[in-house]
């Protein structure tokens, strides 16, 4: 008796590995918790690498405050390629709105489990990286849905209307009050709580930028340009977001914290920099085996963030047990340990990985 072939299955829509590398670089960066730098920051002689790894108490931008914004544009970048496979398998746009539905609310339970358990105790707060996801995930798929022209026009709207409302209803020491801006207002109103440092949920605003910036080079990349097109044209996106963020500083300083407009462009100048490099030597240049370490991290990226965020202190504790948490080598000796520990946790995500075994929400 004969019997039916088992339906085709797709091919799969093609990966890019910088990505998957790029995605890995910012991950690992994430979960080192600053390579321990932050017990050197008085050092005369490592005080300032320390520098890079510390956010900047209010105005500016070092390294470690680009590695947000890169987070939340890897998220915007994989969107058009997991959309793309999902239609490929045969889902509709209404499933597809379902599915970004059902993940925004899945980041934002994840989001207040980690904080929950760090603090210990149930604490409701949406300014937690996943949460801002979220929101953000949610608003750029919708706009994704327009034309091209009217996303800019929203991309725009996002960055204008958040800087009007912390005009509108500046704190005691200006629309940039540390202090008493829009977003802790409303924040202190809803949840009785007082953040410091001062991010506040409606960060999402402006943040959407980041995300949606990353659809935008994600539909890039999936386009059949030559890879020297597509490098210029990152190129030019980095140069004009530079060009925009520092013509905007003399009025709108550059403030992580508050997510204004000049901070959200300069930032990702950084983070489209950091991926021209990565395109350049992987995908132009060819050089990939280099890549294999960072990739492993890249495909269970919310694996190794639960990780670093739940785990790191318990793992720290455990791996010292063996290690005498380097007091031998003197003042090295907490870069050395951090350094350990997120080799521990790299090996989890190797073995994982060879498991074919990967976690998404």
């Amino acid at each position: 008796m004969a019997t039916a072939a088992p339906p085709e299955v797709p091919p799969r829509t093609k990966r890019c590995l910088a990505l998957d590398a790029y995605r890995g670089f910012i991950m690992l960066i994430l979960a080192s918790e600053g390579f321990g730098f932050s017990e050197l920051q008085g050092d005369p002689k490592w005080g300032r690498i320390a520098h890079w790894f510390q956010h900047v108490p209010w105005e500016g931008g070092v390294f470690w405050d680009m590695i947000q914004p890169a987070f939340m544009f890897m998220v915007g970048v994989a969107m058009p390629f997991a959309l793309a496979r999902r239609c490929e398998l045969g889902a509709t746009e209404r499933d597809n709105f379902r599915h970004v539905l059902v993940r925004s609310l899945h980041l934002v339970i994840l989001s207040q489990i980690i904080i929950w358990v760090g603090a210990g105790r149930i604490q409701p707060q949406l300014i937690n990286v996943l949460s801002q996801i979220a929101f953000t995930y949610l608003l750029s798929y919708l706009i994704m849905q327009w034309r091209w022209r009217y996303q800019v026009v929203a991309m725009v709207a996002l960055l204008a209307g958040w800087t009007a409302l912390l005009f509108v209803f500046p704190g005691p020491d200006g629309p940039f009050s540390k202090q008493n801006h829009i977003g802790l207002v409303i924040d202190r109103a809803i949840f009785h709580y007082d953040y410091d440092p001062a991010y506040s949920t409606l960060n999402f605003i402006a943040s959407t930028v980041w995300t949606l910036s990353g659809v935008w080079v994600g539909r890039l990349l999936m386009t059949s340009k030559a890879q020297r097109s597509i490098l210029q044209k990152l190129a030019g996106g980095m140069i004009l977001s530079f060009a925009i963020a520092f013509a905007l500083h003399p009025w709108i300083p550059f403030i992580k914290q508050l997510c204004t407009a000049s901070f959200i462009l300069y930032s990702l100048g950084w983070v489209l920099f950091m991926l021209i490099g990565f395109y350049l030597v992987i995908e132009l240049m060819g050089y990939r085996k280099w890549a294999s370490p960072l990739v492993v991290v890249g495909m269970n990226s919310i694996f190794i963030y639960f990780v670093s965020e739940v785990l790191f202190r318990w793992l720290d504790r455990a791996v010292g047990v063996f290690t005498f948490h380097y007091n031998f080598i003197g003042k090295l000796a907490p870069v050395a340990q951090a350094t350990t520990v997120l080799a521990v946790m790299w090996y989890m995500c190797y073995w994982l990985y060879k498991r074919a075994i990967y976690f998404k929400l």
